[in-house]
């Protein structure tokens, strides 16, 4: 059964704009299942079948067709030289809904349509399910039964177990991805580090103390997470900057792609685990960043995300920065309302008052609406709360 993604409009739209849509993601989230149930009467090539493959290598405008008839194209990093030609074609027809080109690695395939495709192409990127699309608004379930069980569509389509998804995940990750960026000598010492990430997140990178616990040097665990973010299997927060007179934190902040993953590296197998777990709080507000996340690259907006803190550990964890203003949203796993929550919302209101704007708690609790000059929302609701705020919208053009 197939569940309808929250990017589809956007995606619709895009192509009649633009010549090439270049979808990319994280591997099982979607991708190919997506563009074929949107675009179903467009042809359809996989440069993972190795015929496929061949015959685009060999002979690619035979290929490609020369842009005769619109074409989807999966995996297109398995042939990078495709986007040359492709550039060509499309530079030739001057017309929109040509090419749609998809892929799993972030840095790569970015780096090459910016080569080639920069100005011709739309980019977006699709991340495994929101909380809307895995469940419905009348399911009971709980927020620990969302971590454990994460947000990849193959295990809520094919009703897997989540541990046994997330172990082979891994160890696909590791032996066909990892390989294709860098030669790791010591898998085990990797392995230990992408655990030793998903304790945590939510909390500051710094990679000289990682770099003691593994065992290996700062400069192998700063690319080590390049690795991670350009398999999208990490990506960083960095703090807001501003020139107020007190020092802020420089470092970022680490979050999993997709909670479940994060949960399963924990060594977190039960609901039961989860509920005592120390690491509980900073897993459920893993899960609600990546829903913000989730929505501005749904909605083919400019990335803007940042945290704030300062060297007094006064912290707020999500800013949506808009250039003039931003929204604030502090996030809190507990299902009971207290003022103290508001604690870093409130420090932010005082020491930058023209360039606060909304300034939101989200939590697990059911009590919703104002509170004072805050608003309350439940984390399920997180997502269509974004539609109340102002973003600056504008698609990827492939200029990275």
């Amino acid at each position: 059964m197939y569940i309808r993604r929250e990017l589809e409009n956007e995606l619709q739209i895009l192509f009649k704009e633009y010549p090439v849509i270049t979808l990319t993601g994280p591997r099982q989230s979607g991708k190919t299942t997506t563009i074929r149930n949107i675009f179903p009467e467009i042809k359809y090539a996989s440069l993972e079948n190795p015929n496929q493959r061949d015959i685009a290598k060999l002979d690619p405008i035979k290929f490609l067709g020369n842009g005769e008839e619109p074409m989807i194209i999966d995996e297109i990093q398995r042939v990078p030289e495709l986007v040359s030609y492709i550039q060509g074609i499309v530079d030739d027809a001057n017309r929109p809904g040509m090419f749609i080109i998809s892929g799993s690695q972030q840095f790569e395939l970015t780096r090459t349509i910016s080569q080639s495709l920069a100005g011709r192409t739309a980019i977006m990127r699709l991340l495994p399910f929101t909380i809307d699309e895995a469940y419905t608004k009348k399911e009971d379930v709980s927020a620990d039964q969302m971590m454990l069980h994460g947000f990849f569509p193959r295990i809520f389509t094919f009703n897997q177990n989540p541990t046994k998804f997330y172990a082979n995940y891994i160890e696909t990750y590791i032996r066909r991805d990892l390989n294709e960026f860098i030669t790791i000598k010591d898998l085990n010492l990797f392995q230990k580090f992408l655990s030793l990430c998903a304790g945590r997140v939510g909390q500051i990178f710094v990679a000289s103390t990682l770099a003691n616990e593994v065992g290996v040097s700062v400069k192998t665990i700063q690319s080590w997470l390049s690795v991670l973010e350009a398999s999208y299997i990490i990506f960083t927060l960095r703090p807001y900057h501003t020139n107020i007179n007190k020092r802020l934190i420089k470092a970022p902040k680490i979050y999993f792609y997709d909670v479940g993953l994060a949960t399963y590296l924990q060594g977190i197998t039960t609901t039961q685990q989860l509920s005592v777990s120390p690491n509980r709080g900073n897993l459920f507000e893993n899960m609600v960043v990546t829903e913000i996340k989730k929505y501005i690259l749904n909605k083919g907006i400019i990335e803007s995300l940042c945290f704030f803190r300062d060297s007094h550990h006064n912290e707020v964890d999500i800013l949506t920065n808009n250039i003039l203003d931003f929204n604030a949203i502090e996030i809190k796993s507990s299902e009971t309302f207290s003022s103290e929550m508001f604690k870093g919302l409130n420090y932010l209101r005082k020491i930058l008052p023209s360039k606060t704007n909304k300034t939101f708690l989200c939590y697990d609790g059911t009590l919703e609406g104002n509170f004072k000059e805050h608003q309350m929302v439940n984390y399920r609701n997180i997502y269509s709360e974004m539609n109340r705020l102002s973003f600056i919208s504008t698609p990827n053009v492939g200029t990275e």
